[in-house]
């Protein structure tokens, strides 16, 4: 992607179906509102690139995306794209919901998303996960996201978490109730009484009954002269 750098007043670009490996070469246009460059003939188990200086120069400009068809497999450096509002990621080979989520978190004007044919799309509670986790997405792979879907998905995930926070609560209390209870019972209080057998000799204990309930020796107890 050569001699782009005096188009200053550039809003669309359409590069699919060519074979560039890394989007550069942007870094000079800061009006582009459009960039589709999806399908790239690729050599064997190679993804697209973005040069860091591009993306930097697209952040404020860019708002739609089409990146399908290019084996990528993370969205991460794409974050910096604040004012995206659709993106189209079909066909590629994202894996992981939870790396999904922080980009989601950090493009607040994102409308349209489409991540048809990627792994990801596999997962369980793919499509609830991210209507919940984007508070401004209106479609996802072409289905409208409803304000009534994503208040329900809202509220059921609380309601899990709840229900979680208190079943731990339950069993932390139960195991320091049994701690407490075995500490109790650890060593039985047990009657006993003096010994008076031999006149001067200090007293002692007669313990025998004791060893026999907790069942083991027990240490050897002087009572008073």
């Amino acid at each position: 992607m050569e001699n782009l750098s005096s188009l200053k007043k550039l809003e669309k670009l359409y590069l699919g179906g060519n074979y560039i490996t890394v989007v550069e070469g942007l870094d000079k246009i800061e009006e582009i509102r459009e960039l589709h460059i999806e399908s790239q003939h690729l050599p064997h188990s190679k993804k697209l690139l973005f040069d860091p200086r591009s993306l930097q120069s697209l952040a404020k400009s860019l708002s739609v995306l089409n990146i399908s068809n290019n084996n990528i497999d993370e969205l991460d450096e794409l974050a910096v794209l604040e004012n995206l509002s659709y993106l189209r990621a079909a066909d590629n080979q994202l894996r992981h919901i939870k790396d999904l989520e922080v980009v989601l978190n950090k493009w607040t004007k994102l409308r349209r998303m489409e991540l048809a044919g990627n792994p990801i799309c596999n997962k369980p509670k793919y499509r609830d996960r991210i209507v919940v986790q984007s508070q401004t997405l209106e479609s996802l792979d072409g289905k409208e996201i409803t304000e009534m879907e994503r208040q329900f998905l809202i509220n059921w995930k609380a309601s899990k978490a709840a229900r979680k926070a208190n079943k731990e609560r339950m069993t932390n209390e139960h195991a320091a109730h049994l701690h407490l209870s075995d500490s109790e019972t650890l060593y039985p209080v047990l009657p006993f009484h003096y010994s008076h057998s031999v006149k001067g000799k200090p007293d002692f204990l007669v313990l025998s009954e004791m060893q026999k309930a907790v069942g083991k020796p027990l240490p050897r107890i002087l009572g008073k002269k």
